[in-house]
């Protein structure tokens, strides 16, 4: 009983570490932290109740203290791309803004965007300078600048 203790342990640890390194989502790896401890606790004969509870006390436990800690350190180095680097940007009006009319372009970072404003009542004439508030869909959401 012992040994299939250990090699469903051992196989649960391999599975688990397979699927972090497919999924990359720094989830299961910690499970397969508790299922190296279980195992471990299986091989020093180890009630299965224990070699269980060693399993899923040990995985909570590495899964909410160090992932946030890992999340932050692996998500500093994210750059915003494309849509995410949008917002704020400064661009230029190329076809007036005219929600009404559905008509509306700027130029921003050598790009043409379809652009709207907030309001309806809003129209921005071409040449005229707008901020992007943000991204909905397809178009950008700009209000003029001065």
């Amino acid at each position: 009983m012992q040994w299939t203790a250990s090699l469903i342990w051992l196989i649960a640890f391999v599975v688990l570490v397979v699927i972090e390194i497919i999924t990359l989502g720094l989830t299961t790896i910690w499970f397969a932290g508790g299922a190296i401890i279980a195992l471990i606790a299986s091989l020093f004969g180890a009630p299965i109740w224990l070699q269980g509870t060693l399993f899923v006390v040990i995985s909570v436990l590495l899964l909410v203290s160090t992932r946030p800690i890992a999340m932050k350190h692996f998500n500093r180095k994210m750059v915003p791309t494309n849509v995410d680097s949008v917002p704020g940007e400064i661009g230029v009006v190329s076809v007036d803004i005219d929600n009404i009319a559905a008509t509306g372009t700027i130029m921003l970072k050598g790009m043409e965007w379809t652009a709207r404003t907030e309001s309806d009542e809003v129209k921005i004439p071409k040449g005229a300078k707008v901020k992007v508030l943000r991204v909905e869909g397809v178009k950008a959401i700009v209000e003029q600048i001065s």
